[in-house]
């Protein structure tokens, strides 16, 4: 099945709901980056997470950023993902291995660490962009970025991401988002509800290891509550904007000086995008010609 992502909603608009199957992105970002088990697990987790958060923004060009950063491992992670179903991002320390939880899980909240902070920033696309901090709660990334939800937006909801990867690679990933929209705050019968059939799932990737569809999972949940399923589907994807010419304005402003040394040492230049693994190689003539630009600009100054 296709990454895609989809939206509902339920109790006559009381309810809000996303879903996303991320697996194609998930194993794009583990082959780009060469992330153990549970460094993919981890960025896959956040991805998605992304991607369902950026699905509430309503300008074209809005964007959600999440770092995380905590006292495991890992060392820490970052993710951009897009309205527009884009998502790109990296680990600190993508090599980074543990033994299975008392679970029998991927110990993404050993890797990740339970001390820290989750750092989210949406940027609607003008103005300064809207910035919230809050502590980590787990490091498993569902149960953070669900704390940073009710903290910072005071929106109750219920974020449910996994990845499931194995030998051929993930099999499975993706998540959920239901949340509780203030017309229906006050309605303790139907969050008391909600509540019981979220802690009945066993996870989100084992449903789609069984082959459940989204929105079959969307009707175990809410089938029964008015679930209205918006017909449009949103294929989502592993997706970066580095180039070569963003790779030569970067070393641009580096200066002159420091310019003619990578000439005269190296012969030349070579750039690693830290979030998709793009390696670009600029030659002595590439650089020659920024000292030449450079000289130019200095002049008609």
């Amino acid at each position: 099945m296709a990454d895609q992502l989809i939206r509902a909603t339920a109790a006559e608009g009381g309810i809000r709901a996303v879903g996303i199957i991320s697996t194609r992105l998930t194993e794009e970002a583990r082959q780009r980056h060469k992330l153990s088990y549970v460094a993919t697990a981890a960025l896959g987790r956040t991805m998605s997470a992304g991607l369902l958060l950026a699905s509430s923004m309503k300008r074209e060009n809005s964007r959600v950023n999440i770092r995380v950063k905590g006292n495991g491992p890992l060392g820490g992670l970052l993710v951009d993902a897009g309205l527009d179903g884009t998502v790109r991002g990296y680990v600190f320390n993508p090599d980074v291995e543990l033994p299975p939880n008392a679970q029998g899980k991927l110990d993404v909240g050993g890797a990740v660490g339970s001390e820290g902070f989750v750092y989210v920033v949406r940027d609607i696309g003008h103005g300064y962009p809207y910035s919230s901090t809050v502590e980590l709660v787990s490091g498993e990334i569902g149960e953070d970025i669900t704390h940073y939800l009710f903290t910072s937006e005071q929106t109750p909801s219920a974020l449910l991401v996994g990845v499931f990867v194995g030998a051929d690679g993930v099999t499975a990933a993706g998540g959920i988002l239901v949340q509780i929209m203030p017309k229906a705050a006050q309605d303790e019968a139907l969050i008391s509800t909600l509540e019981a059939r979220i802690a009945e799932l066993k996870g989100f990737t084992p449903l789609l290891r069984e082959g459940k569809t989204l929105p079959e999972i969307f009707e175990s949940l809410l089938g029964d509550l008015g679930l209205e399923i918006f017909p449009d589907v949103q294929l989502v994807r592993f997706d970066c904007r580095c180039s070569f010419d963003r790779v030569l304005s970067a070393l641009r402003t580096l200066g002159e000086a420091e310019l003619l040394d990578m000439i005269e040492k190296d012969g030349g230049a070579e750039a690693t995008c830290e979030f998709c693994g793009e390696v670009y190689q600029a030659t002595d003539q590439h650089l020659s010609e920024l000292v030449q630009d450079l000289q130019a600009s200095a002049i008609a100054e």
